[in-house]
């Protein structure tokens, strides 16, 4: 006889003690699997027996810390589900050799995560839209088709016959991430010797405002709205249709998109559909931020629909930054300088637009980053994106930080010197590593320079009506 699957709750945890408890329960799996990574990057060096004893037993945690943090983050939905993404889908987070089973175990978060009972959706839309789905909708599904951090999604069809997708926020999500951020504030405090070094104040401050956004579903319409204008020339892009009068702030209607997830479009899709693909995603994501400074600022695969010709449709609108023009102006500085080989221009766009101090120790390793970013938009031909290419960046880094942490001699890791970035730039470093991996997943072959190099060397418009 089969188990039943468990009940689905009527609510995730919405208390700081709840969600506090939840992540204290997952710490004995996850935490040896925290504190190798930790050793990865400020750890002494090792014997070819250490490091291969070391390396079996991460096999062995990976495994448990992925399956205790899907049921974890999934169950508490919201700021710590949002990580549980990432995870899954960043090259370079998951120690080197172990990256496709941690993420594997991960996947589902990206938008099947645990739904929330077919009560609690009804009870919202009620509630938000003064009637039940029955009586709003010509047709409404009870169960979700997709779940993700803040809300699941249910097909329905309209009363004028057209296929919708309705997002509907878990209840509570407003208090839970509220007091996420109340408790990574806290934790921030406590350990204010080493966070004000590495400006995790700052970091917290963006955090804050951006996620807190994501909560108001009649700003993602606008959003979608936007989105859509600017990329109306496109034929390449799809961005479904809100319907207003079915969307409210917990609620959002939107057109019904067909198409192949990415796992599926990964398996199914030819190379060249995946070149295309790629290519639409990367002019998408670039088209919005340097001409219109327009951040789309979550680019995980979960959020994109692809179709066989490598058409692509982008679904989720709720986390976007709006740029100061100072900042896009500043960034295509140093680009521009690095598609010129203008190093010194280039140096000093990192000092003056990224806060970069070339007195600091850590000038070279910085500005050494920098420029692997740039690498495939200053190649002159064809590049090709892969899954090691994206770890490597990371691993890069990583590499540098432990050579700044670990002078040869010390006993402890000292933390070295963080650049004191824009704080709007904060969400424009979480897109890098997104974008790259998706493109690393899509295997996508396309010279870059031609497309960004206009959007680089042109100016910054207002967005289109």
């Amino acid at each position: 006889m089969s188990e039943d699957k468990p009940k689905p709750l009527d609510k995730p945890p919405t208390s700081k003690l709840g969600r506090l408890a939840r992540l204290a329960g997952l710490a004995p799996r996850a935490l040896p699997f925290a504190m190798a990574g930790a050793k990865r990057v400020f750890g002494g060096a090792r014997t070819d027996e250490q490091e291969a004893a070391a390396n079996a037993q991460m096999g062995l945690d990976v495994k448990s810390a992925a399956d205790a943090m899907l049921k974890t983050f999934g169950e508490m939905k919201g700021l710590p589900l949002k990580f549980g993404q990432m995870a899954s889908y960043i090259d370079g987070i998951a120690p080197p050799g172990h990256e496709e089973r941690f993420q594997a175990g991960l996947k589902k978060l990206l938008d099947k995560a645990p739904p929330l009972s077919a009560e609690a959706a009804i009870a919202m839309v009620t509630a938000e839209l003064g009637a039940p789905p029955d009586e709003i909708f010509a047709e409404w599904e009870r169960e979700p088709f997709a779940a993700a951090s803040i809300g699941q999604v249910h097909r329905a069809v309209t009363k004028e016959g057209q296929r919708v997708a309705v997002k509907v926020q878990y209840p509570g999500m407003d208090k839970a991430i509220e007091n996420d951020l109340k408790s990574v504030g806290m934790l921030e405090s406590i350990m204010s010797p080493i966070t004000k070094k590495l400006h995790a104040k700052q970091a917290l401050a963006e955090f804050k405002e951006v996620f807190l956004s994501e909560l108001d579903y009649a700003r993602e319409a606008e959003m979608a709205d936007v989105f859509r204008r600017i990329n109306a020339g496109d034929p390449d892009v799809t961005i479904p249709r809100v319907y207003h009068s079915l969307t409210t702030r917990r609620v959002i209607t939107l057109e019904f998109v067909e198409g192949m997830s990415y796992a599926e479009f990964l398996e199914k899709g030819t190379q060249e559909a995946k070149n295309k693909a790629g290519q639409t995603i990367w002019n998408f994501t670039f088209r919005s931020m340097l001409r219109y400074g327009v951040l789309y600022a979550d680019p995980h695969p979960g959020n994109y629909r692809f179709f066989a010709d490598g058409h692509v449709a982008f679904l989720d609108f709720g986390c976007v930054k709006v740029l100061p023009p100072d900042l896009v102006a500043g960034m295509k500085r140093y680009m521009r300088a690095a598609m010129d080989a203008d190093w010194a221009e280039f140096d000093r766009a990192c000092v003056e637009v990224l806060g970069f101090d070339p007195e600091d120790e850590s000038w070279d390793l910085y500005r050494s980053y920098t420029m692997e970013l740039t690498v495939p938009f200053c190649t002159h031909g064809v590049w090709q994106c892969s899954p090691e290419k994206a770890r490597e960046t990371v691993s890069f880094l990583t590499r540098g930080i432990k050579a700044l942490a670990m002078k040869e001699g010390q006993t402890m890791p000292s933390i070295p010197m963080v650049p004191k970035m824009p704080q709007d730039f904060t969400f424009v470093n979480r897109l890098q590593w997104g974008l790259a991996s998706v493109l690393a997943g899509l295997r996508t072959e396309a010279a870059f320079r031609p497309l960004i190099e206009p959007l680089v060397r042109d100016g910054i418009y207002p967005i289109p009506d």
